[in-house]
């Protein structure tokens, strides 16, 4: 037996709306969670001006001194060497992966990449414990003539660096694989060399895409807590060398949520710098969007 047309339309109009309600209630959580951080942050924000905040290093929740500058430092510094280590490594594999290697060869690697961004944080963490902080404290630390416990921002880099592998390599590797063919084959045919195409064509032509991979990569560092965390030393002072220790934001909501909560003001201090994060990682992944839609609609 046949169902009206009628009756048919109007589930088909009941099954669109139903799942514009879904996606409108997915995308309103983001707005929801930022509107939430900025009222838990009201009491913080209300009392301490922003300069104090931000640029200030004293972080003395017991006499109400609340500086971020030295957990922001922190970050910035383990975020940029992880990505100092990363770019260069993901760039040349997704070269590899794009240019040179057969098919059997990316249908072996790919999935290896997807295992790697699969693996939960705190394994990265335990691997960062039991091998980068000993070989940054007995081989690195004296090979520059200073003393290091290997919890550092260079542990905390490296770390960082194999976790954000993922993410950089696969979009760089769709970008390398979306520039037309004939591109490479206009450029052999007037006498260019394979590397030379690579460098001075598909590189050229890729470089915005290339560009947005490795601000996914940095939106991903910037808030990763719990193989940092282990490695980095969690110490709240501005660093000045990648030996040193650091404390970055995530780690410091990590360690103390939940605890001495009875301090005035130290869980609106707290939920202020989730709200940093957030704004911070919504920021990149916004500008990593556009970057993207541009190149898309450059190549085609």
């Amino acid at each position: 037996m046949k169902v009206p047309m009628s009756a048919r339309r109007v589930k088909d109009i009941m099954a669109s709306k139903i799942m514009l309600v879904l996606t409108l209630a997915a995308v309103a959580l983001i707005f929801f969670m930022v509107a939430g951080l900025y009222f838990k942050s009201r009491p913080i924000l209300a009392s301490q001006p922003l300069s104090e905040l931000f640029f200030s290093s004293r972080w003395r929740p017991f006499r109400g001194e609340f500086g971020f500058l030295s957990f922001i430092m922190g970050t910035v510094w383990v975020t940029g060497v992880a990505v100092l280590i990363a770019v260069p490594l993901c760039l040349l594999t997704s070269i590899y992966l794009s240019e040179y290697a057969n098919s059997k060869v990316r249908e072996w690697v790919k999935p290896l990449i997807d295992i790697l961004a699969g693996i939960p944080s705190v394994v990265f963490g335990v691997w960062g414990m039991l091998v980068v902080v000993p070989f940054i404290k007995d081989v690195v630390a004296p090979f520059a003539g200073v003393f290091s416990t290997g919890y550092s921002i260079l542990a905390g880099g490296i770390v960082l660096a194999i976790m954000i592998f993922p993410v950089i390599i696969h979009v760089s590797l769709e970008i390398f694989r979306a520039v037309p063919q004939e591109v490479r084959e206009a450029s052999l045919a007037v006498g260019a060399t394979r590397w030379q195409t690579i460098k001075h064509v598909v590189m050229r032509k890729a470089l915005p895409g290339v560009a947005a991979a490795v601000v996914l990569g940095i939106s991903r560092a910037f808030g990763e807590t719990m193989a940092v965390l282990m490695v980095v030393g969690n110490v709240a002072k501005i660093p000045h060398s990648v030996l040193d220790p650091a404390y970055p934001l995530p780690a410091l909501i990590a360690n103390n949520y939940g605890e001495m909560m009875s301090i005035p003001l130290y869980d609106s201090a707290l939920m202020l710098a989730a709200l940093i994060l957030l704004l911070v990682v919504l920021l990149f992944n916004a500008l990593s969007k556009m970057i993207l839609i541009r190149v898309q609609r450059s190549i085609r």
